[in-house]
């Protein structure tokens, strides 16, 4: 989930400024998900310590999905930025815990494998993102 918004954000921006207008807010749509997803990482993996991983994957989880969907909703450029930080505060906590989902599920053996496919899911969210975000 996270690949893909990173680079079909991007791709969006153009066609999001012409129908909500506020170029002097671009950069903010950016920048409000960067610092939500980068300050909420300790805050979720403290809590993922205290009340279980997949709880706390699930809760953050779904506060991504639920800003993605209402920043495709948002009316204006303030919506946007606010519904971004949203989206960011729940990326916060998917992208660290997904790594250590990893950690819990499979062996020492089958950890490199595994950490592979994920980063060539990276790779491919980077070829199809744009084309989705178009």
């Amino acid at each position: 989930m996270s690949a893909l918004e990173a680079t079909a954000v991007a791709t969006a921006m153009p066609t999001a400024i012409s129908q909500l207008g506020g170029v002097s807010h671009y950069s903010w749509v950016f920048s409000a998900y960067l610092l939500t997803s980068t300050t909420s990482v300790p805050m979720f993996g403290k809590l993922a310590d205290l009340y279980g991983r997949q709880r706390i994957y699930q809760i953050s989880a779904a506060l991504f999905l639920l800003g993605t969907a209402l920043s495709g909703a948002a009316g204006s450029m303030e919506q946007l930025i606010l519904f971004r930080a949203l989206q960011g505060l729940g990326a916060g906590g998917v992208q660290p815990i997904s790594v250590t989902l990893i950690g819990d599920i499979y062996s020492l053996e089958e950890r490199g494998r595994i950490q592979g496919l994920f980063s060539g899911i990276w790779g491919i969210s980077s070829l199809v993102g744009p084309a989705l975000g178009g």
